[in-house]
């Protein structure tokens, strides 16, 4: 048979026209390249490096403050006093502080039931505490349930108060600010907080309370989070990696040397006098107990971290509700740095060096920087020299710095060291959404204020999961196919293709992995399916 020929296969006009498309794009390549291309990538490559550089300072600093802290054995009990609060004989229980715990809730139909069973159960003297369910379900037949539960412990001699609003504006801050407002509150020293899915242990109050009780100095102890269903799923595990680090290293550092950081939001107590001197809740961002915790610090409180103290909760399992959630959690810190930055230099009370800390490494590097530049530069700027090999990204700046970043990020888990390179994929393709998020943040965009709250499956797929075989699951293509996540698999894919034919240093490895996490979570195959 005759050697097929182009002719053969392609009409001579379409043959010739493909050819002349090539050859136009081609010289319009050429002439763009080195003016145009090769100079703004160059410009790009220079500031990833810059903010690579920032934010390996920034790690290796923590590494050698937390190395610092366990081999000196800084404990909380011997920077600050703590004794176990007595009786009275003469006052009895009226010696103990009057303490509030407040649980607001949105339509938490799975989780309801544990968080109030938790709350009701703390151990402390049953006329010096009261339990405050702030419920804002729009659900009529959830908000009949939790009442219900509410009235059942009040049966059993709990001073509980069940509170609804009849709006939802401030979302959870207007909740908390609103539940302060009633007249029995006046009464309390202390307001403890835990979100829906949080159940802390009896002695929550007896290991936190003493520390506010006996150092006037200080408006919150917060404690750890302990995830109830880490296991679930790859997608809990390396969530878990992830905010084990935040809590074993960035909160840890920070209560040691300037006694401040971020308020978790939950599983924390509050002097009452902080917040009101604070301002309140405000519901200015989507980050409304980093915007409290911020002002308390600039009013000169002190704030106290308790790694050893755990509080059971729940991880989102659901690529929906995680990628909700990081939206809000990247969204939020950056467009309070942009409110409060001015507010912070300004500010009299504090020392130049808390200043600095604030504004630089808690803002700056943790919530914009470290953000921006996994994105930017691993998965856009970097392939992007695959297409264009004038451009050199040295060694120091493409390899060591972020291996040794991601291993002293991994050190929090040590139970998930073998899942590493999955939880590197993982958080570049998360990084996608947080860039995103930061700059809507900072240039107040349109989702700048969206609050979708988190949600939690409780005990509700251990029920579910016997019908996941047996139901085929129906979605719509725009819930399930995420197409940012898709276009940027499909870039880093070409990117890995053209360095296959053209390339010499082998990235299309990388470059390959990458892209198909990115169809992995695009097509939404990642985390745990919930049966309609």
């Amino acid at each position: 048979m005759d050697q097929f020929s182009s002719t053969t296969v392609l009409p001579e006009p379409f043959s010739g026209a493909r050819d002349d498309i090539t050859e136009q794009f081609m010289i319009i390549w050429g002439q763009i390249k080195a003016p145009l291309i090769v100079p703004l990538l160059n410009i790009a490559v220079f500031l990833c490096l810059t903010m690579s550089a920032m934010l390996f300072i920034e790690r290796v600093y923590m590494a050698v403050v937390i190395s610092l802290i366990k081999l000196f054995g800084r404990k909380p009990d011997k920077r600050y006093k703590w004794e176990p609060l007595k009786d009275d004989l003469e006052l009895g229980n009226s010696s103990y502080p009057m303490v509030l715990v407040q649980i607001p809730m949105y339509n938490e139909k799975e989780v309801y039931q544990l968080s109030i069973g938790a709350a009701c159960g703390l151990s402390w003297p049953s006329d010096r505490i009261i339990v405050q369910v702030l419920d804002d379900s729009t659900d009529p037949i959830i908000k009949n349930m939790v009442e219900i539960e509410c009235q059942r412990w009040a049966s059993k001699g709990i001073n509980i108060k069940y509170e609804i609003r009849d709006n939802r504006n401030g979302y959870k801050a207007g909740a908390l600010k609103q539940g302060l407002k009633h007249s029995y509150v006046k009464q309390c020293d202390f307001v403890a907080i835990f979100d829906a899915d949080f159940q802390p242990e009896p002695d929550f109050l007896w290991k936190t309370i003493p520390f506010l009780v006996h150092n006037p100095e200080l408006a919150l102890v917060q404690a750890r989070w302990k995830f109830v269903n880490a296991d679930e799923c790859l997608m809990t595990r390396m969530q878990e990696m992830s905010l084990d680090y935040h809590f074993t290293v960035e909160q840890e550092v920070g209560s040691s040397t300037y006694a401040f950081f971020g308020f978790n939001g939950t599983a924390g107590v509050w002097r009452i006098a902080a917040i009101d001197e604070a301002g309140g809740w405000k519901d200015r961002t989507t980050v409304e107990d980093m915007d409290l915790a911020v002002r308390a610090s600039l009013k000169g409180w002190k704030f106290l971290y308790l790694g050893s103290l755990e509080v059971k909760n729940e991880l989102p399992s659901t690529f929906k509700a995680y990628r909700y959630q990081q939206h809000r959690w990247s969204c939020g810190p950056a467009n309070l740095f942009r409110k409060m930055v001015v507010e912070i230099i300004r500010n009299e009370k504090v020392t130049l060096w808390k200043k600095v800390h604030v504004i630089y490494s808690f803002f700056f590097i943790r919530k914009i920087v470290a953000h921006i530049v996994t994105f930017v530069f691993y998965c856009v700027v970097l392939p992007a020299t695959v297409l264009v090999p004038e451009v050199y990204i040295p060694k120091w700046g493409a390899i060591y710095i972020p291996s040794i970043i991601t291993i002293l990020n991994a050190v929090g888990t040590p139970r998930s060291l073998h899942l590493l390179v999955f939880w590197i994929l993982f958080e570049n393709v998360m990084s996608l959404h947080r860039t995103k998020a930061t700059f809507i943040g900072l240039l107040e965009a349109g989702r700048v204020n969206e609050w979708i709250v988190t949600e939690k499956l409780g005990d509700a797929f251990k029920l579910k999961s016997a019908l996941k075989a047996f139901k085929k699951p129906r979605f719509k293509i725009g819930e399930r196919v995420h197409f940012l996540e898709v276009a940027t698999g499909a870039y880093l894919f070409l990117c890995g293709c053209y360095d296959v034919v053209f390339g010499k240093n082998h990235y299309y490895i990388c470059l390959y992995v990458q892209a198909i996490a990115f169809f992995i979570m695009g097509f939404g195959y990642i985390g745990t399916f919930v049966p309609s």
